[in-house]
């Protein structure tokens, strides 16, 4: 049993994530390192995967070199919403083998099998190719009550990536690009079995997490637990038991602290408790809630200083007017003037790198 005390789980954790001053040297070890990186279209500020991993390498980080270890070099794949290391691809291979797991997937493609196998077949003969240039065979429309009520093409290609018959090759601007899986993922993979490789995900979950709890509520994608992988802790001043990754807890380094501003996507903040409970850090993203409710603005920033998160930044990018466009700083817990200078240089960073003049409360 470890005993940790709250600043020393903090850094765990901060560690895990490579966010201390030893930045990774680019693209392949920082998402390796990260295990998964998160995809989301929404640009506020920035698309969360460039967000994410320029707040990891810095200045040094361009979504063109995303582009190219994903789509050339073969070392990043995309699958249910994450860029992953390659090297991952046998850990997800028994999940995709048992997709779907839910009656209603099941019969829709069942009843639409001579679908599946059009949409096999001109992948095959023409892919990589859009979803647009992909006809519509269907048997069956998919009903929902949400967007993808009717969108056909694109639920059969999305179902058929959760199974490994299909990839995301690459990407043309926002769009996915599809192709057969057997072009895009290398044919010496690895075969393991369901238990092995739920076995080492959980190890990859909390490598990546560095400190969490064995269970945690359902997520839809990723889970948050990591059941008995890494050995048991308990942190001072917070109730129950946690797993801790014990390749973390005697670095060979001091700590090295930085300040980040992070994407509200992060998965330093991603477990809200574990956020509060650590962190004393409360937080949600609030784009999905009307304007008069929101707290702290529609695509808050965490940020993070040292160990501690100290705040949000509720900031915009208006490309059109060229300008990075603040809002507010929301404290929570008062800046020293190293602290607010801090800050204010990676609100300056962020800006430049946006191509981007700030505009509003740094330097005003």
């Amino acid at each position: 049993m470890h005993r940790l005390t709250r600043e020393g789980a903090r850094r765990i954790a901060v560690r895990a994530q490579l966010l201390t001053a030893d930045r990774p040297g680019g693209i392949v070890e920082a998402v390796d390192g990260l295990s998964l990186v998160n995809i989301d279209p929404t640009a506020a500020v920035a698309p969360s995967a460039d967000h994410i991993l320029w707040s990891r390498i810095g200045w040094p980080y361009q979504a063109a070199d995303l582009m190219r270890v994903t789509e050339d070099d073969r070392a990043v794949f995309e699958w249910a919403g994450f860029y992953r290391p390659m090297a991952d691809l046998p850990l997800f291979r028994p999940l995709m083998r048992a997709w779907p797991p839910y009656r209603q997937h099941r019969e829709w493609l069942a009843a639409n099998d001579r679908f599946r196998r059009d949409v096999l077949a001109r992948l095959r003969s023409e892919g990589p190719l859009r979803t647009g240039q992909i006809p519509d065979t269907s048997q069956v429309a998919w009903k929902s009550t949400g967007w993808t009520n009717n969108r056909n093409v694109t639920q059969m290609l999305e179902f058929l990536v959760l199974r490994g018959e299909v990839a995301i090759s690459g990407r043309d601007g926002k769009e996915r690009v599809w192709d057969v899986a057997e072009r895009v993922y290398p044919a010496d993979t690895v075969e393991l079995s369901a238990e092995e490789a739920g076995r080492l995900r959980a190890e990859r979950r909390l490598g990546y997490l560095g400190l969490a709890r064995a269970k945690a509520p359902r997520q839809p994608v990723e889970p948050l637990d990591v059941g008995t992988a890494g050995e048991e802790a308990v942190v001072e001043g917070v109730p129950g038991s946690w797993r801790v990754d014990p390749t973390l807890l005697h670095p060979p380094d001091p700590f090295q602290p930085r300040t980040a501003l992070l994407s509200p996507f992060d998965r330093l903040v991603s477990d809200r408790a574990r956020a509060q409970e650590l962190f004393d850090f409360e937080y949600v993203v609030e784009m999905y809630k009307p304007a008069a409710q929101r707290r702290w603005g529609y695509f808050a920033l965490p940020i993070l200083h040292g160990d501690r998160l100290i705040g949000k930044l509720d900031a915009a990018a208006d490309r059109k007017a060229g300008v990075f466009r603040v809002s507010a700083i929301h404290h929570d817990e008062p800046f020293t003037a190293e602290v607010a200078a801090a800050v204010e240089r990676e609100v300056q960073d962020l800006a430049a790198w946006l191509g981007l003049e700030v505009t509003g409360i740094p330097g005003s």
